[in-house]
């Protein structure tokens, strides 16, 4: 059975990217344009992973890992950030947010799957 991932991005190309990239390596991608919608999402999915880019409307990603965190049936679901943002303070960020790897954009294909296969 293939493993779940929630990606949580507004941009539609990194969107279809991030997931055509999971799907080709096996893993079930569950996409998500609207960080409003993704807890309720990944309450209904139990993805194994969720992805999110940090800088999104509406709810921002570190308010979507605060969420995440506060939820008990989503707490210990691995998070990884994708973001624009680089500076080391940024990652410090991310990380205190809650999220388990931080990943630059624009990402690195091996990187992005090496984090992902790490945290699942």
């Amino acid at each position: 059975m293939a493993k779940t991932v929630l990606v949580v991005e507004d941009n539609e190309l990194n969107l279809k990217l991030f997931c055509d990239l999971l799907r080709a390596h096996g893993f079930a991608a569950e996409p998500v344009r609207d960080g409003r919608d993704a807890v309720e999402r990944a309450r209904a999915v139990e993805p194994d992973l969720v992805i999110t880019d940090i800088h999104l409307p509406y709810v921002t990603g570190l308010e979507l890992i605060g969420q995440m965190r506060g939820d008990t049936g989503l707490k210990d679901v691995p998070i990884m950030a994708v973001t624009a943002y680089v500076g080391r303070e940024d990652e410090e960020r991310v990380r205190a947010a809650g999220a388990n790897a931080y990943v630059s954009k624009p990402i690195g294909v091996a990187r992005f799957m090496e984090e992902v296969l790490a945290l699942v």
